[in-house]
């Protein structure tokens, strides 16, 4: 008689043990699982690192980066920080050695990259993927306003800061200044003194340079201290030179930064701008591109609120200037968003 109850109890102990499994099981397909985990299909992507390449800590790269940084790390679980860099040359650099997961850089340059031109004629980067538009990166030509130069054509012979070497910033510099006749390099019909921005705004303010000029969104810290620090003024590019150096560097565009915008500035500036685009490699997984691509436009404010140049980051532009292929994972977000992709740069 015991040992038949006692092959009952063991029954029943089973019966419950496989209850409680199978219990288990549906309750954990049941569950919605977080941004972090296994959303949109794919694997977990919560501890993923991701590190965020942007550039010099007076633009405007390095305060948006940090801010998206954290959205990411709050909002979907994985471990995202930004690095302070040389900007879009050295973050090229950066996803190709796979030591930036994400990274900020000027579509100009990105063209370049992935075409295998220019500088980069001698290492193609095929595997460069965008993720989204992000702002207009403003070209900035700045001279104190008792120095008597009107245009960048008055350049000739005096010291200038481009920007550090082989930045984003310096070849814009280098491209626009040409179509004046102007170089650093060859002609040497200007100096030049190859440093970041912070470092430009120090120059400036000491006299030790008579002109910089900074790419960056509205508006960029450097410029703003340099506009509190001394009497500045920013220069117009004239109208047909506009046109030169649009037909001659197609990916730039007339930008007019308005009157009001920096201390000092009681006019309008006709300028130059080109996009600023995301970055991302091409071996990242579709689910975390996905993911981080969702959080970036549903975190919109957040980003705002570090740095009004987020402003600019909305689906209907999402695709604006974008010159090397999109990763798939952004191409399911802004499919699933109504956008159409279908004229976006396709890999080759």
């Amino acid at each position: 008689m015991n040992k038949h109850k006692f092959r009952i109890l063991a029954w029943v102990t089973l019966i419950i043990l496989a209850l409680s499994v199978l219990a288990g099981g549906c309750s954990s397909q049941t569950q919605s699982p977080t941004s972090g985990d296994k959303a949109a299909g794919g694997e977990s992507i919560k501890g993923a690192l991701v590190n965020v390449a942007t550039a010099t800590t007076g633009g405007v790269y390095y305060p948006l980066g940090n801010a998206m940084a954290k959205v990411w790390s709050d909002k979907l679980g994985v471990k995202a920080s930004a690095q302070a860099t040389a900007g879009t040359a050295q973050n090229i650099n950066l996803l190709g050695k796979k030591e930036a997961e994400v990274a900020f850089a000027q579509n100009g340059v990105v063209a370049t990259a992935y075409r295998g031109e220019g500088q980069y004629k001698d290492h193609i980067e095929k595997d460069l993927r965008t993720m989204t538009f992000l702002y207009p990166n403003i070209m900035h030509f700045i001279v104190r306003r008792d120095s008597n130069i009107n245009s960048i054509k008055g350049f000739e012979g005096k010291k200038i800061v481009p920007g550090s070497v082989g930045s984003a910033t310096e070849i814009n510099t280098k491209e626009m200044i040409s179509v004046y006749g102007l170089d650093y390099t060859s002609k040497k019909n200007v100096k030049a003194d190859f440093v970041g921005y912070n470092e430009a705004a120090e120059l400036m303010k000491n006299k030790q340079a008579d002109a910089a000029m900074i790419a960056g969104g509205l508006p960029t810290a450097a410029i703003i201290d340099m506009a509190t620090s001394f009497d500045m003024k920013l220069l117009s590019i004239e109208p047909d030179m506009l046109k030169q150096i649009i037909a001659k560097y197609p990916w730039y565009f007339e930008y007019v930064i308005p009157k009001n915008t920096y201390k000092g500035q009681t006019e309008d500036v006709h300028t130059l701008a080109v996009a600023n685009i995301l970055l991302v490699r091409k071996d990242l997984s579709d689910n975390l591109v996905y993911q981080l691509t969702k959080t970036l436009f549903e975190s919109r404010d957040d980003l705002i609120a570090a740095h009004e140049a987020a402003k600019d980051l909305k689906l209907e532009s999402a695709l604006n200037g974008l010159t090397a292929p999109l990763h798939p994972g952004a191409e399911k977000y802004f499919k699933e968003k109504g956008l159409d992709t279908s004229k976006v740069v396709k890999a080759n």
